[in-house]
């Protein structure tokens, strides 16, 4: 069965429906687009205009600059020398108030504004609400409803004790009985939430009460020193007791800015919280636009109509103009997306053990990220947990074709063929196909690329072809990724691999409350899935983001940003 889980930033799996394209506007013949696109944005950043486009001017702008084909473009050489992409965006101090413009692929017509919901508008989420705890950039749960919790002595009981004074944007207060509805609302199989099937694996019914209003306990059907993790997912947004029927067109949380308009599919605006628990944040207001074209996006980035360009990752080369461009500039995130090579194990081709790591030792994940990424990421030497996190496994397997060439003979596979697909999908899975397949040809493996359509890659190829390429986001906890991931029958356990050693240890560290001992078991954990499992993890890549150079202060991990401190140059 093929499930219906989040991919990077994304509401289902391999992105929501497919993306149409904008209509295309047909240039005179003998224009030249980089140049017209170029002129026109140079005129846009000189005139004296307010910050707020039309709803009119944006769509139809973004529409018709669709058909300039930037990304096309991109692969030539820019007319200045190729720009250093940056680490991350500028800092600096912003001007308090004005109003950001951000550009978003729309999920489809059905898109919510109920976190829990497997279609939600994403990027509102972040803006309108707060959850019990969030992660930090190194992946350590931290406070944000709860201001701080325990357990009991074996990890089956969770104390929060929940901040004071936190009212939602209608002017309710916020107490435990809203963090238990929530986490009901995201358990109800009715909502058909991503993070339902983990919550209910833990919580049984009656398993949540509320001591007083301030308290919220939760009683676990098996030991989880890491649960608090778990409730870090972006479905787990806090919403009001008994409003479920209405949070997709209301948007009332507890968030930084409060919902003023929204449209599914279309535009929307927030306006600023000035009783928000953390602070007023900087900017007054910001403005979403629908735009389906990801050349679209980008070509009003660079005209001047927008200000960041949400959940695309801008290829090297489109990157490079943007850099180039005077008006708008790319921040990196560090090892935001992990892209894998998943090997269906229970596929002819895969089912041997041999094979499987015959095809992790025949290639080096440095020369995948070279050229694949031109350097803007990092190898994941088939270990799954990033660099970033606490828990992670600071080991380097070893590449040695030679012995993948011993071992695919061993297992009377010498001469190995296979296929391995791919789609445009997202811009370096490609990229990605090609360099692995160029770098096994030393172990004597024969691939051959097959390109599937993005509309259907990830109902048609993914779970079900025995090898292709894929990714996800790395804002998973420790404890959900590997177990989400890797543990035998998980719906999302692409490769459909089982190991009951690994399976035993992710048990272990569940109920091991040492934070020193559980992390060792973590990566005990990760040991095995670099030696044994069907998942081969080539690399993280940085996320290229598309801004404009009047945005200050963006700081993205996990796929969010910081709402309470972006704002505008002063």
């Amino acid at each position: 069965m093929t499930p219906i889980v989040p991919r990077p930033g994304l509401p289902t799996p391999g992105g929501a429906a497919p993306r149409r394209h904008a209509a295309a506007l047909a240039l005179p013949r003998g224009t030249d687009p980089l140049h017209e696109l170029a002129r026109a944005a140079e005129a846009e950043n000189r005139r004296d205009h307010g910050r707020t486009p039309s709803r009119r001017t944006v769509l139809a702008g973004a529409a018709g600059l669709a058909g300039l084909g930037l990304l096309t473009l991109a692969g030539c050489t820019p007319a200045r020398s190729a720009p250093t992409i940056p680490e991350a965006a500028a800092t600096g101090t912003a001007a308090r108030g004005g109003r950001l413009r951000i550009a978003r692929p729309a999920a489809s017509a059905a898109e919510t504004l109920d976190p829990a919901s497997s279609l939600s508008a994403y990027e509102y989420l972040g803006a309108l609400y707060n959850r019990l705890v969030k992660l930090d950039e190194q992946g350590v749960t931290v406070p944000d409803l709860a201001e701080d919790w325990s357990a009991n002595a074996d990890g089956t009981t969770w104390t929060f004790r929940l901040r004071s004074g936190v009212r939602f944007h209608d002017g309710r207060r916020f107490t435990a009985a809203d963090a238990i509805y929530t986490i009901d609302h995201i358990i109800d199989p009715a909502t058909g939430s991503p993070q339902g099937e983990v919550l209910a694996a833990m919580i049984g019914p009656g398993g949540m009460s509320a001591p007083d209003p301030l308290t919220l306990r939760i009683d676990l059907l098996t030991p989880n020193a890491e649960f608090p993790s778990l409730l870090t997912a972006y479905q787990c947004y806090v919403i009001p007791e008994g409003s479920a029927g209405t949070i997709g067109t209301a948007g009332i949380g507890t968030g930084p800015f409060r919902l003023s308009s929204y449209e599914a599919a279309g535009v929307g605006s927030i306006e600023a919280n000035d009783d928000h628990f953390a602070g007023r944040p900087v900017l007054d207001g910001i403005d979403f636009y629908s735009i389906q074209d990801t050349t679209a996006r980008v070509n009003a980035l660079l005209a001047g109509q927008i200000d960041l360009i949400s959940q695309t990752n801008l290829d090297f080369a489109t990157a490079q103009v943007v850099s180039a461009s005077s008006g708008a500039t790319v921040a990196r995130a560090p090892d935001a997306q992990w892209y894998t090579i998943p090997m269906l194990a229970t596929s002819d081709e895969f089912s041997d053990p041999l094979v499987r790591q015959a095809m992790k030792l025949a290639y080096d994940p440095q020369q995948i990220v070279a050229t694949a990424l031109q350097g803007t990421g990092s190898p994941g030497w088939d270990n799954p947990v990033p660099p970033s996190q606490s828990a992670w496994l600071d080991e380097q397997r070893a590449y040695d074709p030679d012995k993948a060439r011993a071992l695919l003979k061993q297992a009377g596979r010498e001469g190995f063929q296979a296929e391995i697909w791919t789609s445009s999908y997202e811009s370096v899975f490609t990229p990605m196909a090609v360099a692995y397949r160029d770098a096994v040809r030393d172990a004597g493996v024969q691939l051959t690329v097959r390109n599937a359509s993005s509309d259907s890659y990830y109902t048609q190829i993914w779970f079900q072809k025995p090898l292709l390429v894929s990714y996800w986001f790395t804002g998973r906890p420790i404890d959900q990724l590997l177990n989400q991931i890797f543990r035998t029958g998980s719906s999302y356990n692409e490769s459909a691999w089982s190991n009951p050693v690994f399976d035993q240890l992710l048990d272990d560290a569940r109920a091991e409350m040492d934070d020193d001992r559980r992390r060792t078991l973590y990566q005990d954990a990760q040991r095995v899935v670099v030696e044994d499992s069907a998942d081969m993890t080539p690399m993280f890549g940085d996320r290229l983001v598309g801004l404009s150079r009047d945005v200050v202060n963006y700081r993205e991990y996990g796929f969010e940003f910081d709402y309470l401190q972006i704002g505008l140059r002063a």
